[in-house]
């Protein structure tokens, strides 16, 4: 499923526009970005949370020369499946 298909669903559940179902989802995806962003945990109870986890700096290989390089430290989503989603899943 993409984007365009969540925003039809949504408007033939709730019998609003197409127009409408894509600015419900933009405003709620712009509000789960603007938490991560300052590093507020986001959960959906049932569904799973979305909270943000410091990754450490790391060594790897440029692709192009194989010269080693020295990847930052980051900070990096990470989303925990709820109880619910996990049931789902597995019964499917």
């Amino acid at each position: 499923m993409i984007k365009t298909d969540l925003e039809a669903q949504l408007a033939e559940q709730l019998s609003i526009s197409k127009d409408d179902a894509r600015d419900v989802l933009n405003v709620m995806l712009d509000e789960i970005t603007l938490a991560l962003s300052r590093n507020d945990r986001v959960s959906f109870i049932g569904f799973g949370s979305f909270d943000v986890r410091p990754r450490a700096a790391r060594n790897g290989r440029n692709p192009q020369t194989g010269e080693p390089i020295v990847i930052p430290a980051s900070n990096g989503v990470h989303f925990k499946p709820g109880k619910a989603l996990k049931d789902a899943v597995i019964a499917s």
